[in-house]
């Protein structure tokens, strides 16, 4: 029944918001609403958010990756965009919502697109915070995933002007929470759904790099993965 419940509910809220994100949309107004509609998307399946620290100002954002209430959570702390693995524009309502919020789309682990993933997040980069998930897909909240820092490159040039910006979720259930190993889609979402009880998130956002972790894209992500594994005193599998 909470499943039940939960999904009517989103259906309904998405009635009434993405009409209303339509019409400020033709008025220029295109980031208005989506982050609204995430985080209260998120409110309705449970999650409650918590933040320590501030988001800077048109960051490059890079953290740990549990579930797809990540996004939602970070929506709604940081009004963010988010770079999401192409797979996902192969599911065609995902993929407008994502749209709508200006995800982009990379090609994770294809030889040669490098340097286009490179500069489609260039060009992303200022205004809206952008955000990196460097471990490349969830895990079980009990280690962090090594973070990879090809996606860095974009940075490099831009080490001091652009922020890079670690940050760190803690789910109050985080093993419970996790969309982890051969769990379908679809069955993490009905069983977050049908959970009992609220989903507690805190997001730490962590101080901006600086100094010598700077200094190339493999030295901003060993800092980014340090300063996030000693925030939430978790290891980094095969570290």
């Amino acid at each position: 029944m909470r499943f039940y419940a939960r999904a009517t509910a989103i259906v309904l809220f998405s009635l009434v918001i993405i009409p209303a994100h339509m019409l400020v949309k033709l008025f220029g107004a295109r980031d208005l609403v989506p982050p609204f509609f995430l985080h209260g998307v998120g409110r309705i399946a449970g999650l409650r958010l918590h933040t320590t620290g501030a988001a800077a100002p048109g960051a490059l954002m890079v953290g740990n990756h549990q579930s797809w209430l990540d996004i939602l959570g970070l929506a709604g702390a940081a009004r963010a965009r988010f770079v999401a693995h192409a797979g996902l524009a192969g599911h065609g309502g995902l993929k407008w919502l994502c749209d709508q919020n200006r995800t982009l789309f990379i090609t994770r682990d294809v030889r040669g697109s490098i340097g286009e993933q490179v500069e489609q997040v260039r060009a992303a980069l200022g205004g809206r915070p952008l955000v990196i998930f460097p471990e490349g897909t969830t895990d079980d909240g009990r280690a962090l995933l090594p973070f990879r820092s090809s996606l860095l490159s974009a940075v490099e040039p831009l080490a001091g002007e652009v922020p890079i910006q670690p940050f760190a979720l803690r789910y109050g259930d985080a093993h419970d929470t996790a969309w982890w190993g051969d769990e379908p889609g679809m069955q993490n979402v009905k069983r977050i759904l049908a959970r009992r009880g609220r989903l507690d998130l805190t997001v730490h956002f962590l101080p901006v790099l600086e100094g010598a972790a700077l200094r190339n894209r493999k030295t901003m992500t060993a800092a980014a993965q340090d300063a996030v594994s000693a925030k939430l005193d978790l290891p980094v599998e095969n570290a």
